[in-house]
This record gives C-alpha cells, sequence and structure tokens, in this order.
C-alpha cells in the first residue's frame, strides 16, 4: 500500500516537474516573441516615412500602416494625388480607422495583463478628444461626414464572418449620447417586425446629406440583408438580400458591397455595386476573396484592402473601377483600412 502511495507521488511529481517545465518554456517564447515585436517595430520602416504632423490641409487618404519597422499598426496619412508617396506616420496605434478633415475615429486593442478594446475620437493634430470602451474585438467604423456621428462594430464572441457563430455590436455615437446596440432596433422584413433574437447588425454607412439615415447589414436565420435604418424612429427596413459591409456612394445612388457566392462554411465574398433607385446588381472584376468595408475613392472607383499573401501581418489597398470589365490595381502598398477625406 505505501510502495503504490509513494509510486503515485513520484507520477505527479513528475507530472508537475513537466508542467513547470511547459509553463516556463511558453513564458520564454512569449517573452521572446514580443521582444522580437517590439524590435520590428522600433527598426526603420520599409516605406518612405515622414513624422508625425497634422491631418493634411488638402485631400488626402487615411489609413493604417502596415510597413513593417517603425510605426507598423500607426494611423498614416499620404495626399489623394499621391497615394505611393511618402506617407505622414502618426503616434497613434489604431486597428481601424476612419476620418473627416477635423477628426480621425480610431479602434485600437489596448494590451496588457488585461487586453480591452477602446474607440477614440483624435483631432487634426492627433491629440485625443474623447474616448470609450467597445466590447470585442473592432471591426469596422464610419463617421459621418460632418463628423457628428460615429458608428463602431466590434465582434463579441468570433474573430472573422467566415466564423460560424460570431456575434457583433454594433453602436451609433451621437452628440447627446449613443445609439445603444443597433440589435435593439425594430428590424422589417417585408413590412412585418422580425422578433427572432439570433439577429447581427454590423457595417454601418450615413447616407450623405441625410442626417437621419444610414444603411447597414442585418443577418438572422441564416439570411442576410441590405437595411436602411432611421435613428428617430429605432428602425431598420430590409430593402436588399445578401449585401455585407456595404458603403454608399459619394453622390448617396450606389451602395458598394461585399457579397458572398462561397456559402456559409467556405466564404468567398465578391466586390458588387447595388442601384439603389433599381436594384440592379454590378459584381464586379475581382477574382480574391474580399473580407473589407469598401471604401469609395470617387463615384467611378473604390478602395479596399486585402492581406498580403506573402508576408504576415501585411496587407495592401488595392483599386477598382466600377466599370464590371476593370482590373484591380495595387493603390497603396503596405497598408489597411483606407478613408478617403476630402
Amino acid at each position: 500500500m505505501s510502495g503504490g502511495l509513494a509510486e503515485g507521488k513520484l507520477r505527479w511529481g513528475a507530472l508537475l516537474a513537466v508542467t513547470a517545465l511547459v509553463l516556463v518554456a511558453a513564458g520564454i517564447y512569449a517573452v521572446s516573441a514580443y521582444q522580437r515585436f517590439e524590435e520590428s517595430r522600433t527598426a526603420a520602416s520599409s516605406v518612405g516615412v515622414t513624422a508625425s504632423q497634422p491631418l493634411p490641409a488638402g485631400p488626402f487618404i487615411l489609413f493604417r500602416n502596415t510597413a513593417s519597422g517603425q510605426g507598423y499598426g500607426n494611423a498614416a496619412t499620404v495626399p489623394l494625388d499621391s497615394p505611393d508617396g511618402t506617407r505622414a506616420v502618426s503616434g497613434q496605434e489604431c486597428d481601424r480607422v476612419y476620418g473627416t478633415p477635423e477628426n480621425v475615429v480610431c479602434l485600437k486593442t489596448n494590451r496588457g495583463l488585461v487586453t480591452a478594446f477602446e474607440a477614440a475620437v483624435l483631432d487634426r493634430n492627433w491629440e485625443q478628444q474623447r474616448a470609450w470602451p467597445v466590447p470585442g474585438i473592432p471591426s469596422r467604423t464610419r463617421i459621418s461626414p460632418d463628423g457628428s456621428m460615429i458608428a463602431t462594430t466590434v465582434f463579441v464572441s468570433g474573430h472573422s464572418y467566415a466564423t460560424a457563430g460570431f456575434s457583433t455590436a454594433t453602436e451609433i455615437s451621437l452628440p447627446e449620447g449613443t445609439s445603444g446596440n443597433l440589435e435593439d432596433f425594430a428590424l422589417m422584413v417585408n413590412g412585418e417586425r422580425l422578433l427572432a433574437t439570433d439577429r447581427n447588425i454590423w457595417g454601418v454607412t450615413f447616407a450623405p446629406g441625410q442626417s437621419d439615415v444610414f444603411y447597414a447589414t442585418a443577418a438572422s436565420s441564416g439570411r442576410i440583408w441590405l437595411v436602411r435604418g432611421s435613428l428617430s424612429a429605432k428602425t431598420l427596413t430590409a430593402i436588399h438580400d445578401n449585401v455585407e459591409c456595404p458603403s454608399i456612394s459619394p453622390d448617396g445612388t450606389r451602395i458598394a458591397f461585399k457579397k458572398n457566392d462561397g456559402g456559409a462554411l467556405a466564404a468567398h465574398w465578391n466586390v458588387a455595386v447595388l442601384e439603389l433607385a433599381t436594384g440592379r446588381e454590378t459584381v464586379l472584376a475581382e477574382n480574391r476573396s474580399v473580407d473589407d468595408q469598401i471604401e469609395w475613392l470617387d463615384n467611378q472607383n473604390v478602395l479596399y484592402g486585402l492581406a498580403d499573401e506573402t508576408i504576415d501581418g501585411d496587407s495592401n489597398i488595392w483599386k477598382l473601377a466600377t466599370d464590371p470589365d476593370s482590373q484591380p490595381s495595387l493603390f497603396i502598398a503596405h497598408a489597411w483600412s483606407p478613408s478617403v477625406v476630402r
């Protein structure tokens, strides 16, 4: 009996020793990986950059810099007429950015003992004006043209729109407070209120010149709709099927969006454009899967981000005309989350 107890203690001791060694090794690896990451961030940038400066006075592109080296992950700008020129990199780390001539909204991850997520509004000098916590991983953000409304979408569970069972939280920050989660708005489909509780809302875009109107994606029970939202009425009205991450054109007549033709288990998103007046859809000539909220460069061209297939953690911004025969072209290398600011 005592021999069995002794053998059991030896086995437990050996198991504890192995576990301790594994934990120590994991800790050493984590510290080493963090040190390598910090060293890579302080190395010379792989592209031409200048130090942080105020937002440009003229039209510009705001984006997240993904070039390796100093400034990786920070918000940056280039002149609209020189997208491949030297980029001005701010000191603000952001996962997603969007802007106006006077303000930038930055969705960020604050890493520490406990990881937290935050939305921050920065002025044209990159100084923080206000900030508030968001309940999950940053996904999408937009600002209304006059800067008064800010939409944020985060993943509460999951981390990708290709993940089964993902859940989002989408809110609109208003001068007088917040809209609350848009899932609490009345969702109207075919003239009737949909009461199902398994709803997700994401990807807000604000209608130009209409302070009460926005568009977004709504999903429930395996169906997806483009919805027209009213802040005053707190309603979401389905107007078209299978539209994800809508983005309204500067003239307010068309919606660019991603359209899944791969099914729920193997999502593949095409770039498409919807004419609001007629309901006519046009799928554009981009064969790669685009998991992004598209940005309009002007009324004839769109921008979107794609992960770089050759460099981990890198991405590029591509340009595509809304002519269905047009082919995509590289617009800004080593960049993500484009925002066209005029």
